[in-house]
């Protein structure tokens, strides 16, 4: 006989590394169970980040239905689950067939640097070449990161979505919008909407109005007939047509972060969390009122509970590596077969012995938006191992955040007294003490860390409609939490922070988005022949040395 545990309510986390499903008891906030499914990036040339939509959509459906298959193992009925929310990476694009369903292109990722010379060319249209000529409609600065960019270069790059759009078979969305128009019947009736906070991001969209721009669709040269109608992050948008949970509403979606700031209880004013995922983001509530950042920050939609409930702000600084850097330890530079082999060689040496790492993979984003920014190491000696790097990257972390939190410092005039933290690097409890002794103030993390889902289930627990989840401050649940105090002194704490903002200077101006023999990979091919022509002459070791020395400037730099 099936356990009887009350209103369900359900979450789809669609994330840059992973997908998850997640299901939570709507009394109590308990997570009940959860499938997740790892997703492949692609790298196709160099700072080109895509993955497939179709990889995407089908990662829901197998965590929807291994989550359903696992509740009924617990023996949890999945009837009750009355409503499911979304959140979902923001930002990343996709174009698509509304005639067959098929997506036109993959989807540029958020972090795609691809676009830097569209960026440079809109540049030219600006007055003064001021990339926050529309900050005081959208909240953010001309930049490779939001989506109007990727649209405009998917546009003038590929002839299929070029023609999608004459026939008025073109639709355009972020992530939530390729799900929900899927997951409600696609091609035969799929609900084509977004919501506010997604909106938010893609320079399209007026925060003030909460309505695309005509001024800015113009400028990006956007036909605006390809946009998702926009709605409220809590309402019900359509209801699941396949699947175990057929017939149940989607009635909730938000960006990752906005979910991560709901999930974390910040809906005071003042209120403020950072999320350690792929990249690592900290939004502050400004309440209802947008309040602009002097010192590099964006000005973003936190959410907007229903249709007739107000919208409410939040003040952002946004890193684009955090958990990515990682990641990059693991595949790229093979020092530790899994994450947790990362932490657990920064603590075996406890320092970087003098080594900063400033994972500039995808240029610098806040405070500075320096996109010919670049990765680099700085103070290496013999002494250094693969443990001091290990170290110095999950320091990076914490240096970025605390660039971040100076800024939102700065700009608030009240500072954090402590940082509520969520996000799956959180496990990490090397990577939270030190973010602790650099930030010199306590670091809290909830015992119950899927935060980013939990906001969106409660989006979607609330919607009229649904009405399972009280949002009323009375009736949220007290979250029980772990702590981390500083534990050196602020002295030393300063000195590491200035060797790194010393290192943050070195790493910019790297690139240009000049079309330059830089990682083209035509030019690359070019001189690998010209130097294997020269090495079948000459014959000689020393010239074989200088050939191998001269491929590696090339692909370098």
């Amino acid at each position: 006989m099936a356990t009887k545990l009350g209103p369900l309510v359900g979450a789809i986390d669609q994330g840059t590394s992973s997908t998850r499903f997640l299901v939570f008891n709507a009394e109590t906030a308990e997570l009940l169970s959860h499938h997740q499914v790892e997703i492949k990036q692609e790298f196709p040339r160099e700072g080109w980040v895509e993955q497939d939509p179709k990889e995407i959509l089908n990662s829901v459906y197998e965590c929807v239905e291994k989550t359903c298959e696992k509740m009924k193992q617990l023996n949890i009925n999945i009837s009750n689950i009355r409503a499911i929310g979304v959140t979902n990476q923001r930002e990343t694009t996709v174009v698509w067939d509304k005639t067959t369903g098929e997506p036109l292109y993959n989807a540029i990722v958020w972090l795609d640097l691809r676009t830097q010379s569209t960026v440079e060319h809109l540049l030219k249209k600006v007055p003064g070449r001021n990339k926050t000529f529309s900050k005081f409609k959208t909240g953010l600065p001309l930049s490779t990161y939001f989506s109007a960019v990727k649209l405009r270069w998917l546009l003038d790059n590929v002839e299929e979505i070029r023609k999608a759009v004459e026939d008025h078979r073109a639709m355009f969305g972020t992530i939530d919008s390729w799900l929900i128009w899927s997951l409600t019947g696609g091609k035969n009736g799929g609900i084509h909407c977004t919501d506010v906070t997604n909106a938010s991001r893609t320079m399209l969209f007026n925060i003030h109005s909460l309505e695309w721009d005509p001024e800015l669709c113009k400028f990006f040269d956007i036909p605006m007939e390809i946009l998702p109608t926009v709605r409220s992050s809590s309402e019900i948008y359509g209801v699941m047509e396949s699947g175990a949970l057929t017939g149940v509403p989607i009635s909730g979606c938000l960006g990752d972060q906005s979910a991560a700031l709901v999930g974390q209880m910040c809906f005071q004013d003042g209120q403020a969390k950072n999320t350690y995922g792929t990249g690592c983001f900290l939004l502050c509530n400004t309440g209802q009122k947008s309040v602009f950042s002097e010192h590099g920050l964006i000005t973003t939609i936190a959410y907007k509970m229903g249709k007739d409930k107000p919208t409410f702000y939040a003040l952002e600084g946004s890193v684009a590596i955090a958990g990515a850097v990682v990641r990059w330890l693991r595949d790229n530079l093979g020092i530790a077969k899994t994450s947790q082999e990362v932490e657990k060689l920064a603590a075996d040496v406890g320092t970087s012995y003098g080594c900063y790492f400033v994972p500039a993979f995808s240029g610098l984003y806040a405070p500075y938006w320096e996109p010919s920014a670049r990765g680099i190491i700085c103070g290496l000696t013999q002494f250094t191992n693969k443990n001091h790097i290990a170290f110095a990257a999950l320091e990076a972390v914490c240096f970025q955040t605390r660039e971040i939190l100076d800024a939102m410092n700065k700009d608030c005039g009240i500072p954090l007294n402590q940082l509520q933290v969520d996000g799956g690097m959180t496990n990490n409890k090397i990577l939270m003490q030190l973010q602790s002794d650099i930030l010199c103030i306590p670091v809290v993390k909830p015992s119950m860390p899927e935060t980013t889902a939990l906001g969106a289930a409660m989006a979607a627990g609330a919607a009229e409609g649904v009405g399972v989840w009280s949002l009323n401050p009375g009736d949220l649940t007290a979250v029980t939490c772990e702590r981390f105090e500083p534990q050196i002194n602020p002295e030393e704490s300063e000195y590491r922070y200035a060797r790194w903002k010393k290192a943050v200077m070195k790493s910019m101006g790297w690139e240009t988005s000049d079309a330059s023999s830089n990682g083209n990979p035509e030019f690359i091919a070019s001189q690998v022949v010209l130097i294997s022509q020269l090495a079948q002459v000459a014959h000689l070791a020393f010239v074989d040395l200088f050939c191998s020395y001269y491929l590696w400037i090339i692909i370098v730099f």
